[in-house]
Formats: C-alpha cells, sequence, structure tokens
C-alpha cells in the first residue's frame, strides 16, 4: 500500500463514520480508564455489562477504594482475570488520590506507572479521553495493518509507530477507532467479509473473496 492508497483507505472508513467513538461505555476520564483496564482479554460488550452496574455506584477513585476488593469483585466478577483488575484499579484509585488530585493524568509516563495499564491502555485513554492522536494497536488493528499492507510489522510496537507515520495527519485522531471497527465488523480474523468491504479494491491480501459466500 502506498501513499494514496492509504490516503483513500481511511478517506472510506471516514466516510463510512465520520465521528468515531470507543464501543465503551463511559462518560468521565476516570470511567474510560477503568473501562479500558477492565476490557483487556475481555469483550466490550461484557465489560459495559459490569461497569453499567459500578458506575452509578462508584465512579471516582474514592468511591471505588471505598468498595475494598470483594466490593469491588462482587461488581466485576463477570469479567476474565477480574480478581487481578480489581487489585490494579483499586491500586491506581489510590496513586490517582495520592499522585494526581484524583485526577487521570494526560502524558503516557504517568498513565504507564498506574498499575494494570500498559502502553495500549495509555494510547486509549490519551486519544478518546484527551483528544491527543495516538494509535492503540490491538489484535484488530494488528491484523488489520498487516493483512492490508497499511502497516506491516512483526509485533505491537513496530506497527504503531509505522501507522502514526504513515498515517496523514487529518487522520491520525480517529485513526485508532476506524482501525478497530473495521477489524471487528469487517476485516475478521477467520473470514474477513471482503465483499462488504469499502476498501478491497486497495487492500493488499491476497486471498480476498470478493463474492459472497451463499446466504449473505
Amino acid at each position: 500500500m502506498n501513499k494514496e492508497t492509504r490516503r483513500i483507505f481511511y478517506q472510506r472508513l471516514a466516510g463510512l463514520d465520520p465521528n468515531p467513538t470507543t464501543e465503551l461505555n463511559y462518560s468521565t476520564p476516570f470511567e474510560l480508564l477503568t473501562a479500558v483496564l477492565l476490557s483487556a482479554q475481555a469483550t466490550d460488550v461484557g465489560v459495559n455489562k459490569a461497569t453499567k452496574r459500578l458506575f452509578p455506584v462508584a465512579n471516582t477513585p474514592e468511591s471505588i477504594l471505598a468498595l475494598g476488593l470483594e466490593g469491588l469483585e462482587s461488581y466485576i466478577a463477570t469479567i476474565g482475570l477480574y480478581h487481578s483488575k480489581a487489585k490494579h484499579l483499586l491500586q491506581t484509585c489510590q496513586m490517582l488520590i495520592d499522585l494526581h488530585g484524583s485526577e487521570v493524568p494526560q502524558d503516557r509516563a504517568s498513565l504507564e506507572a498506574l498499575p494494570g495499564v500498559g502502553r495500549k491502555t495509555a494510547n486509549v485513554v490519551m486519544n478518546t479521553a484527551f483528544g491527543i492522536p495516538t494509535i492503540a494497536v490491538d489484535t484488530h488493528i494488528f491484523r488489520v495493518s498487516n493483512r492490508t499492507g497499511l502497516a506491516p510489522g512483526k509485533d505491537v510496537k513496530v506497527v504503531e509507530e509505522k501507522l502514526l507515520k504513515v498515517t496523514p495527519g487529518e487522520f491520525k485522531l480517529n485513526a485508532h477507532h476506524w482501525l478497530i471497527l473495521h477489524g471487528r465488523y469487517v476485516c475478521k480474523a477467520r473470514k474477513p467479509e471482503c465483499w462488504s468491504c469499502v476498501v478491497n479494491d486497495v487492500c493488499d491480501y491476497k486471498s480476498k473473496q470478493i463474492t459472497p459466500p451463499p446466504g449473505r
């Protein structure tokens, strides 16, 4: 994929959804941080079900801490790895209170210093909560970047660096969301739905199936 086809790629995804956002439900940066922290190896749908119960009761660092470990776990027990996530979230809440006045920091170093927060989570929070043009590479974005030829790389860090380099400036803010949604609903892991893909003519995937299977 070259410079021109990359621009076409993003233009078409933008045409489908001019203002994309995360599918995690949140109303504050702290709620987003909590939801993203809980979403590791879990679906957004599953996280939203848990936070729908949790956030009306506790949606600040202080109120989460007040629940205690068992109390917090009772709200998120339906999410995978809930025990370690609960511990990390409580530790994160304490650090936010002690070091950041209960506010979610906007810089990468401070975010990555929080327990359970890695580079991907920090990128999501920076991009979605604060409008910083970062690109968090999850399994969907890694797959789409390599399969289509948009920004191939052997690991997520390489793909992230390539995406930031080759993505035109006007698309960087929303690229993260466009690529996730494209990977989640069209460029799927096992059976990409190339026949319904708006970028199939500029994609480098050699095994694309343009004709829909029977019944589709």
